[in-house]
C-alpha cells in the first residue's frame, strides 16, 4: 500500500512538472526544451524503478499466498480425516453399547423368570408342607389309636400315605435341582456380562487414547498435574498427625497415587485392603476386577491386588484378619505378610505371629506361598477342580475346604437349601474346630516395624 501511494504521489508531481514547462516557452527556446526533457527522463527513470519494485513485491505476495493456500488445504484434509475417524469410533461404541444393553436386558429377563419360578416353587413348597402336616396328623392319629380299634378300623391306607410322602420328597428334590440349574445358568450369564463390560471398558480406553492423539495433532497439549507430597501408607498419615478414620489418598514408593480407607488406632494407622459387612457388594468377580479393585471405600470393597502389592513391596508388613460370626463372637489373627506381583500370580507369603491367647489360623503358607485364583484364572493347588469357580470369589486357595473370605455373603435360607449354599458362603476354618458362619470380615495391613504386637 505504501508503494502504491508513493506511485500516485510521483504521478501528481510529474503532472505538475509537465504543466509548468510551457509557461516559459518565450524565453530561450532551445535551453528550456533541453531542461524539460531531462526532468522528464529523471522522473520516468524513477517511475520505472518503482514499477519494477512493485512487480517484485506482487510476485513475492503471490508466492506467499500459494504457500498459505496449500497449507490450508492440507489442514482441511487433516480435519476431514479426523472427523471421519471420530464418526467410525462413535459407530463402534454405539454398536458395542447396544450389544451390552441387549445382554443386560436378557439377563434381567432371565432373572425375572427365575424369580417367578422361585415364587412358584415357594408356593408349591408351602402347599407340600401343608399336605405333609395333614399326613403327619393322620399318621399320628392312626398310631395313637388302641390296637383293637386299629385292627377293626379301615386305616389300611398307611402304605398309600407312605407312597405319597416318598412321591412328595421326590418332587421336592426335583424342584431343588431345577433351582440349582437356574442359579448356575444365571451365574454363567453374570460372568458373560462381566466379560462384556470389561471388553467395553477396554474399547473406551482405546477410544480415549485415540482422541488424545488426535488432540495432539490439532496442536492441543494436555497438562499433567504433578502429584507429590502424599503419604506412603496409612501409618505414614498417622505419623504426620492424622487420627481420624476415613478415606485418604496415598502414594507408595514407585507407584501412582490411589485412595484407601485408613483405620487409625492407638497402635498406628492401618490400611484396609478388604471389608465385608452387609453383602451389598458382589465379590464373585474375575481376575481383572480383583487386580484393579472394586466396591466402595465407604462400604464393602476389595482394594486391588496391584495396590496391595505396591504397599507390600515397600518393606515388612503385618496382615491382621478380623472376623465376627452370627453369634457375635469376634476373633483376630496376625501374620507376617508379603505379596508378590502379577508375574508371580500375586503369590501370598504368610507367617503367623505368636501371641498369648491368639487362635491359630489356617493361612500359614510356608516358604512357597499360595497364588491367587479366580474363576477365569485357575491357580489353586487342587488338581481336579477350580476352587474359585466351585466356591465363588477370588482367594488364595490351596484346596477348596480351608478358607474363602471373598465367597458369597450368607443369606437366610430354607433348611433344604442351607446345606447346598453353605460351602459357597464366605468361611474361615481354623485348624481346630468347625466352619464359622461369618457376618463381617476386615483385612488390614501396617508396617511391621511400627506396629507393636
Amino acid at each position: 500500500m505504501k508503494k502504491a501511494q508513493l506511485l500516485i504521489l510521483l504521478l501528481m508531481i510529474l503532472v505538475h512538472v509537465g504543466a509548468g514547462f510551457p509557461s516559459d516557452r518565450r524565453a530561450i527556446p532551445g535551453q528550456d526544451k533541453h531542461a524539460s526533457w531531462d526532468d522528464v527522463n529523471v522522473v520516468a527513470h524513477g517511475l520505472l524503478q518503482l514499477g519494477q519494485g512493485l512487480k517484485e513485491h506482487v510476485d513475492k505476495t503471490k508466492t506467499q499466498m500459494r504457500d498459505v493456500s496449500s497449507k490450508l488445504k492440507a489442514f482441511n484434509n487433516t480435519m476431514a480425516e479426523l472427523e471421519r475417524r471420530q464418526q467410525e469410533q462413535d459407530k463402534v461404541l454405539k454398536a458395542t453399547g447396544e450389544e451390552v444393553e441387549k445382554r443386560v436386558k436378557m439377563a434381567l429377563e432371565l432373572a425375572e423368570g427365575l424369580r417367578v419360578k422361585v415364587e412358584e416353587v415357594k408356593k408349591q413348597s408351602e402347599d407340600m408342607h401343608s399336605r405333609m402336616d395333614w399326613l403327619e396328623e393322620k399318621v399320628e392319629a392312626v398310631l395313637t389309636e388302641p390296637a383293637v380299634d386299629r385292627n377293626n378300623s379301615s386305616h389300611s391306607g398307611i402304605p398309600l400315605i407312605e407312597t405319597l410322602v416318598v412321591a412328595q420328597n421326590r418332587r421336592i428334590d426335583q424342584l431343588v435341582e431345577k433351582i440349582k440349574q437356574q442359579q448356575d445358568k444365571l451365574e454363567k450369564q453374570s460372568l458373560h456380562l462381566q466379560a462384556l463390560q470389561n471388553k467395553v471398558a477396554h474399547k473406551r480406553v482405546k477410544s480415549h487414547r485415540r482422541r488424545d492423539e488426535e488432540t495432539a495433532l490439532r496442536g492441543e497439549a494436555e497438562q499433567s498435574q504433578a502429584t507429590s507430597g502424599f503419604a506412603r501408607d496409612c501409618h505414614d498419615l498417622f505419623v504426620r498427625g492424622q487420627r481420624s478414620n476415613g478415606i485418604y489418598k496415598i502414594q507408595p514408593e514407585n507407584s501412582q497415587p490411589f485412595n484407601v480407607f485408613c483405620e487409625m488406632t492407638s497402635e498406628g494407622g492401618w490400611t484396609v485392603i478388604q471389608k465385608r459387612q452387609d453383602g451389598s457388594q458382589n465379590f464373585n468377580q474375575l481376575w481383572e476386577s480383583y487386580k484393579k479393585g472394586f466396591g466402595s471405600l465407604n462400604g464393602e470393597f476389595w482394594l486391588g491386588l496391584e495396590n496391595i502389592h505396591s504397599l507390600s513391596k515397600q518393606g515388612h508388613y503385618i496382615l491382621q484378619v478380623e472376623l465376627s460370626d452370627q453369634a457375635g463372637e469376634q476373633q483376630a489373627v496376625r501374620y507376617q505378610f508379603q505379596l508378590d506381583g502379577e508375574e508371580e500370580k500375586f503369590t501370598l507369603h504368610l507367617e503367623q505371629e505368636s501371641s498369648p491367647g491368639a487362635q491359630e489360623g489356617i493361612m500359614t503358607t510356608g516358604a512357597s506361598g499360595l497364588p491367587f485364583s479366580t474363576a477365569d484364572r485357575d491357580n489353586d493347588l487342587a488338581a481336579d477342580v477350580n476352587c474359585a469357580e466351585l466356591l465363588t470369589g477370588g482367594w488364595w486357595f490351596s484346596s477348596c475346604g480351608e478358607s474363602n473370605l471373598n465367597g458369597r455373603y450368607p443369606r437366610r435360607l430354607g433348611l433344604h437349601r442351607r446345606h447346598q449354599t453353605r460351602t459357597r458362603a464366605m468361611f474361615w476354618t481354623p485348624t481346630k474346630g468347625k466352619n464359622s458362619s461369618l457376618m463381617t470380615t476386615v483385612l488390614k495391613i501396617a508396617p511391621a516395624t511400627e506396629i507393636s504386637s
